[in-house]
């Protein structure tokens, strides 16, 4: 059986048509509706009645609490059906895509998005400023947490999954984007994504302020805390900028100091930041039990690096040189680029004793 799990808060123009709606899209399905309302205005009025009307409404009233995500995860407990539907009350989110999510599921899928940002789908009800807004809450997300990288709209209100993927999950909500939790901490394996378009809103006003940008934020860093994965990368990224400041501080020390030659001073400063981030890394960022030597993780380390500053200078050459980038951006663009190398060839060489890689899982656009 399908649920579909509608947050409402002061919805009560929308919630009789929106059931109609939902009723012709889903006909000849089992599914029920339920909502878990947070007004105080007649919206609860309105679901009393249309509960006893339509036994396939159902729905919760809490006194004295608010929060979209808190209300979605009442619903997860509270719903009946082994499939669970997650939508907006405020019409913008199209009942008539709900077929198409279930049609997924049903083909094996077990989390499918219904995405803004796939080919067919539209992002046309949102204004230019919240277009901006949305844009800059995805990029940020997208940096922060990797199982949430392969998704094009992670912060889509509107989605679909098989209960087993949040059952004896711990969620903590925190906001009004419900579903990058479920992304990190959910067990998933068939990610998909379907397209709709964004529809405009038709009654009420958007419940999004700045409190809910700023919970945003502390929903992403408490993820990153709790994600072993993304909060190594971080930390990593941590200890690479104190090797800058390291780096700046042996170079002036050698050259004013000690009157050094300049590229002996370059070579002396880099090296003395590489062996202190190696340092760091092997006692702050990878944690566990090591299994080799010292020494040879340190080898390991620099040769990395070494190849990291090759990269980096190869992305910059490339792009200042024939692309004619500025060279400070293409600088930018080589550090990010040996960045990642570094990363990547130090979790799977360096310490790769101590880490076990996660599986790419990439979700299939349809």
């Amino acid at each position: 059986m399908l649920t579909v799990i509608i947050p409402t808060y002061n919805e009560e123009q929308n919630i009789v048509p929106l059931t109609k709606r939902i009723c012709r899209s889903l006909k000849g399905k089992t599914f029920e509706i339920l909502f878990v309302d947070d007004s105080n205005d007649g919206t609860t009025k309105v679901l009393e009645e249309l509960s006893r009307e339509n036994p396939q409404v159902r729905f919760i009233h809490r006194q004295n609490q608010r929060g979209l995500a808190t209300a979605v995860v009442e619903g997860f407990r509270a719903a009946r059906g082994d499939v669970l539907a997650v939508m907006d009350a405020d019409l913008q989110h199209p009942p008539e895509v709900l077929p198409r999510l279930l049609k997924s599921i049903e083909k094996g899928n077990d989390l499918v998005i219904a995405s803004r940002f796939v080919p067919g789908g539209e992002d046309g009800g949102l204004t230019p400023f919240r277009r901006m807004i949305s844009l800059t809450a995805r990029v940020i997300g997208r940096l922060a947490l990797k199982k949430v990288r392969p998704v094009n709209d992670p912060l889509s209100g509107f989605f679909m999954l098989k209960k087993e993927v949040i059952e004896d999950v711990p969620l903590s909500p925190l906001g009004w984007k419900i579903l990058m939790e479920v992304l990190v901490r959910g067990r998933y394996h068939r990610p998909a994504e379907v397209p709709y378009v964004f529809e405009r809103r038709r009654n009420n006003h958007s419940k999004m302020n700045l409190t809910e940008q700023v919970n945003y934020l502390r929903h992403l860093v408490r993820l990153v805390l709790s994600s072993p994965e993304d909060l190594r990368f971080w930390k990593f990224c941590l200890v690479g900028t104190t090797g800058v400041a390291v780096n700046m501080f042996f170079f002036l020390l050698f050259t004013r100091l000690f009157s050094l030659d300049v590229v002996l001073s370059a070579l002396l400063a880099t090296s003395l930041a590489i062996f202190g981030n190696f340092l760091l890394n092997d006692l702050f960022t990878w944690t566990q039990q090591k299994e080799d030597h010292l020494l040879g993780r340190a080898v390991k380390f620099y040769l990395c690096s070494g190849a990291g500053m090759v990269i980096n200078v190869a992305v910059l050459s490339a792009l200042h040189c024939y692309l004619r980038i500025p060279a400070i951006l293409a600088n930018g663009a080589g550090i990010l680029a040996s960045t990642a190398w570094n990363y990547y060839a130090n979790n799977r060489w360096t310490w790769a004793s101590t880490t076990s890689p996660l599986a790419n899982e990439k979700p299939d656009s349809q």
